[in-house]
């Protein structure tokens, strides 16, 4: 049965290191469009939104190389948990508003990638198996850590 949590620990790192990488690429390639993206939400303003614009994919990418690396784990999991928190909060309230915004997840274009209530589950599942990698990570390290990964 111990081999049940590390399979979960394994395949929630490797899933959330992907999708972390994949969403930090176009908007590394493209930092105007993303903080355009950013200025849609009407969350920050000023200088946070360039600031967000040009770090936010950075720190993605060196977050999805840790989790598949399976390299800081305490730091790159509870960052990661953050982060999606906080993504789908700005999610939740701008659905809540009526604002009709692409989310810029995966792509800064605008028009694509629009938010939705399914943008909203598919981060629900992303923040799931955050929580999920949180708990075995800082709460079942003697499992994980233990054996052989």
């Amino acid at each position: 049965m111990k081999s049940f949590p590390r399979f979960l620990y394994h395949f929630a790192r490797l899933v959330l290191g992907v999708i972390f990488i994949y969403a930090s690429l176009e908007k590394i390639v493209h930092p105007q469009a993303f903080a355009q993206a950013i200025f849609n939400y009407q969350i920050l303003s000023g200088i946070f939104i360039n600031l967000t614009a040009l770090v936010l994919p950075w720190l993605e990418l060196v977050l999805g190389c840790c989790l598949i690396l399976n390299k800081w784990m305490p730091g790159a999991v509870l960052i990661t948990t953050l982060l999606l928190v906080g993504f789908m909060t700005a999610i939740s309230y701008n659905l809540s508003r009526g604002l009709d915004v692409g989310c810029g997840c995966f792509s800064s274009a605008p028009g694509e990638d629009a938010m939705s209530l399914l943008t909203l589950l598919r981060d629900f599942l992303f923040l799931a198996m955050s929580f999920l990698l949180f708990g075995l990570t800082f709460f079942q390290t003697k499992i994980i850590r233990n054996q052989e990964l």
